[in-house]
């Protein structure tokens, strides 16, 4: 039967009911219990009231055995004429499995052992006027699976499952920063100078005050200035926006954590950085060992430690004090490809940084000793101020977390600003408000952030950053005319 055909079928069960007087879309519906705990805490002979989604019907004469599901669990209906009467029985026979219901009963098990609600009473809480996925086996077409998410999580008690753990890793981080003495802050999505990472920015512009703005590529300065404001430990876990690429490791909205620690330094985010993903292993999954693909990362014992410019000078004999000329001849000596001869020196470290990815497999590392010319907002090292006190981690094989010694020093602050400029020729406008913010006094401080879509893939072992948001952005379809 076409959906058409099938759609029409329903909105004519629809109108049936509707003559028959039954109220449509009740706005409300009291339960006693949740199928889960029906689950848990089975009573026979126990009334209950319940509510769910019709996942199944089997017919038998004048009764019918139904599932009726939930968001956690599933259980069986058996509805007979004489236990609800006839009128109420030529009623049900109207729903169709999609349909949402409400069923008051007694509690018992068959034959076999299966746990059952006899059904008393039995209510219509909204119809559905298409059908729900075929069999109940999953969607096999991933674009609708992204696409038209809610089918994709009727249809498939794993992904819902997928989406309930990265809620509670997400809650599970606040409760381990909580703990240490953080609180949580808010701060704004739309900036009038973006900053505080490498991005390019999405525009927009607001017309009572008719100016531009920009959704924020990270949270960073606004965070600072409340280390400035007196608040020693801050945390935010902010949607940030990035008018770049879409793969599987990159959506243009994501989720961050990011954080601030008045008096600490990068070591002591490195620190922090680790517990928190352990703990969330531990708690959520109950175990420190994962499997990511077909590799498997033991957190408990393969954290890593290497200098990126130790690396870099090994594999390619690249240098912080090397100008972008000598970089690239560097690079094509030892076979890479650089197409564009006119980029800067940080563009070039950052292809550098990709090629440095590769060959460390999934077990978690630690990069350290980025270049400076990568890191306008770290503090340098003491020993070689062309080397900034910064860590990325990389997990899973891509970077989940990246971490700093917070640059304090208002002078040297806007003399990297100028830098930058200098060196990136679409950089944005100095913020001389978070300059200003500095020159009253910012503690020493470290500052992490912690990408959540990334880290809640390697932890849920799944292949896509698309498998762990809700709603990922996609190209639009095309008509039926094109």
């Amino acid at each position: 039967m076409e959906l058409d055909d099938i759609r029409q079928q329903r909105m004519d069960k629809l109108n049936s009911l509707k003559e028959k007087g039954i109220e449509l879309y009740p706005n409300k519906f009291s339960r006693t219990h949740s199928i889960a705990q029906l689950a848990d805490d089975f009573k026979e002979s126990e009334r209950v009231v319940i509510a769910g989604r019709l996942t199944a019907m089997r017919a038998h004469g004048k009764a019918c055995f139904c599932d009726l599901k939930d968001n956690q669990a599933k259980i069986q209906l058996y509805v007979r004429n004489d236990f609800v009467g006839q009128e109420q029985f030529d009623i049900f026979k109207e729903f169709d499995v999609g349909d949402f219901i409400g069923v008051t009963g007694e509690l018992f098990k068959t034959h076999s052992g299966e746990k059952t609600v006899k059904v008393e009473k039995v209510v219509l809480l909204a119809k559905a006027l298409l059908p729900l996925p075929e069999k109940w086996h999953g969607l096999k077409d991933i674009q609708i699976r992204y696409r038209q998410r809610y089918l994709d999580l009727i249809a498939s008690d794993k992904v819902r499952e997928v989406f309930l753990l990265r809620s509670k890793i997400i809650a599970c981080i606040r409760n381990v920063l909580d703990a240490k003495g953080f609180i949580e802050v808010e701060t704004p999505m739309m900036h009038q100078i973006p900053g505080g990472a490498a991005g390019k920015p999405f525009t927009t512009f607001h017309n009572e005050l008719d100016m531009s703005l920009y959704l924020r590529i990270a949270p960073e300065l606004y965070l600072k200035r409340l280390l400035v404001g007196g608040f020693e430990k801050v945390y935010e876990i902010n949607r940030s926006f990035r008018n770049e690429g879409i793969s599987t490791r990159h959506n243009p909205e994501f989720t961050m954590l990011e954080l601030y620690s008045a008096y600490d330094n990068y070591q002591d985010m490195m620190d922090l950085c680790q517990e928190i993903i352990t703990q969330c292993a531990k708690k959520i999954l109950g175990t420190t060992k994962l499997v990511y693909g077909e590799r498997e990362i033991d957190l408990e014992s393969q954290w890593q430690r290497y200098s990126f410019a130790d690396i870099v000078k090994e594999r390619f004999g690249i240098v912080p004090e090397d100008d972008a000329q000598t970089m690239v001849e560097k690079l094509k000596a030892k076979g890479r490809e650089i197409k564009d001869q006119r980029l800067s020196r940080m563009q070039i470290v950052r292809i550098v940084e990709d090629f440095l990815q590769e060959g460390h497999g999934a077990a978690p590392v630690f990069f350290t000793d980025y270049f400076s010319i990568l890191c306008p907002l770290a503090k340098n090292k003491k020993d070689n101020p062309l080397i900034s006190e910064r860590f990325e981690l990389f997990l899973g094989g891509m970077e989940v977390a990246n971490a700093y010694s917070e640059l304090n020093n208002p002078v040297e602050q806007r003399s990297r600003f100028v830098l930058e400029k200098k060196e990136e020729a679409d950089s944005q406008t100095i913020d001389e408000d978070y300059v200003t913010a500095l020159e009253y006094g910012m503690p020493p401080a470290g500052g992490l952030g912690i990408g959540i879509d990334r880290l809640v893939m390697v932890l849920l072992n799944q292949p896509s950053i698309r498998d762990v948001i809700l709603f990922p952005l996609l190209r639009p379809e095309k008509s039926q005319e094109e």
